[in-house]
């Protein structure tokens, strides 16, 4: 599991789209921050296609990860560059439902206001 949720943050961290979205179920749900719930591959697809234009690059550090029958949950801290090069490291906590090793509910803890400011 752990060589996995390795897997998934490099793809995040090369901002690869249809990468990221492989590692979910056709029917998905995913909520980032304060965002509101997202269901379904396409519609993910395009919340995070457009959250990675709205940033230069990232880098994520775990630091934990807990598992608990079909439930990970993972602390890190997370690395943005912005577009003017400025960095701001966050943390942040995920917790993924799992289904047959893919990712049926994604949920995303981590206040982004620094990261627009």
């Amino acid at each position: 599991m752990k060589e996995k949720l390795n897997n998934l943050f490099s793809t995040v961290d090369n901002m690869d789209v249809e990468g990221f979205v492989s590692f979910l179920t056709d029917d998905a749900c995913f909520r980032f921050a304060n965002s509101p719930v997202v269901y379904n591959k396409k519609n993910i697809r395009n919340v995070i296609s457009d959250f990675f234009t709205s940033i230069k690059s990232l880098h994520h550090y775990i630091i934990d990860v807990w598992v608990d029958a079909n439930v990970l949950i993972c602390e890190g801290k997370v690395t943005y560059t912005r577009h003017d090069d400025k960095k701001l490291t966050l943390p942040f906590v995920n917790i993924m439902r799992m289904q047959d090793e893919l990712i049926a509910d994604y949920r995303i803890f981590i206040d982004l206001s620094a990261l627009y400011a």
